[in-house]
C-alpha cells in the first residue's frame, strides 16, 4: 500500500506541476511576442491537461497493457491501480488548472 500512495502521490504532483509549469513559461513567451499573457495561459492550461495525464502515467501502452489484462483476464487489482492512477492524475490536472484560473484573476 505504501508504493502505491507515493506513486499517487507522484502522478498527482507531476501532472499539477506540467499544467503550472507549461501555462506560466508559455505566458512568458506570449509576452515576448507581444500577445495576450493571460488569454494565453487559460489556453494553454486547457489544451495541456490530456498531455499532462499521459506523461505523469509514464505513456500509454504500458497503461492500456494492464487495463486489457484487467478486463479480459480478470485480474482486476492491477486495473484499479491503474484507475486509480489516472484519477490522481486528472485530479492533478484540474488542480493545476483551477490554480492557474486563480492566478489569472477567473477563478471564484
Amino acid at each position: 500500500m505504501e508504493v502505491f500512495t507515493h506513486k499517487a502521490i507522484l502522478i498527482f504532483f507531476t501532472a499539477l506541476g506540467i499544467v503550472l509549469g507549461s501555462s506560466l513559461l508559455g505566458t512568458l513567451a506570449a509576452v515576448l511576442v507581444r500577445e495576450p499573457p493571460i488569454g494565453t495561459m487559460l489556453h494553454l492550461a486547457r489544451e495541456i491537461k490530456i498531455w499532462a495525464i499521459v506523461a505523469a502515467i509514464g505513456g500509454t501502452f504500458s497503461t492500456f497493457e494492464i487495463i486489457e489484462s484487467g478486463l479480459f483476464k480478470g485480474e482486476l487489482r492491477p486495473l484499479v491501480k491503474q484507475l486509480a492512477y489516472i484519477f490522481c492524475a486528472l485530479l492533478g490536472t484540474q488542480a493545476g488548472y483551477y490554480l492557474i484560473l486563480i492566478i489569472s484573476g477567473r477563478g471564484r
